[in-house]
């Protein structure tokens, strides 16, 4: 065998979505994000595209966003504020030691359907959050709707082509790893051999 599946099982089967809500005061160092970043870049993409963006907030980007995060929802919304989203919105930022904004630039040559160049950056983002499950990280992809808008491109930093996939709140966990529990395959796959 070339790696140690074993290793590699447990690491999958370990990767949970954690909220910024049940993230401790320890911070997230650049180094560690750096590597989730380099381990991103390596997922598989039709035709080479490489077509993931990312943007790391921390610090005072962090106060930054969450202003941003919360003003634009209170701007779409009208009237129609949602209370808990808008403070979700503004206060996870600043919960967390760092926010990545998952961008996806599109085949410039228009070669490559749009489709797969998303599911390239959900790729990306699968091998960032298993990386962070080995470091022990908590991990928190968030795709707020209003995001999808590309009039958001400029203040992440991102060219205006480019589609806002969410954003990854990182920290680490205060208490115990989340549990997590699977439907057992034959719920949900058929086989075939003719």
């Amino acid at each position: 065998m070339r790696h140690n599946l074993s290793e590699i099982t447990t690491i999958i089967k370990d990767r949970r979505t954690i909220y910024p809500e049940f993230f401790s005061d320890r911070k997230v160092h650049k180094e560690q994000i750096e590597v989730l970043l380099n381990n991103a870049i390596w997922a598989p993409s039709h035709g080479l595209t490489q077509p993931w963006r990312f943007t790391v907030m921390m610090d005072g980007a962090l106060t930054r966003l969450s202003d941003y995060l919360s003003d634009s929802y209170k701007q779409i919304s009208g009237e129609a504020v949602n209370e808990m989203k808008f403070s979700r919105l503004q206060e996870r930022p600043l919960r967390s030691s760092a926010v990545i904004a998952i961008g996806m630039s599109p085949d410039p040559k228009g070669k490559i359907p749009e489709m797969e160049e998303i599911e390239a950056v959900a790729c990306a983002v699968q091998n960032m959050h298993l990386t962070a499950t080995a470091q022990g990280l908590a991990f928190f992809w968030s795709t707020p709707k209003f995001l999808y808008d590309r009039g958001h491109t400029e203040f992440f930093g991102f060219e205006k082509e480019t589609k806002i996939l969410g954003l990854i709140y990182l920290g680490y966990p205060k208490g115990e790893w989340p549990k997590g529990q699977r439907k057992p395959i034959e719920y949900i796959s058929t086989w075939k051999h003719d």
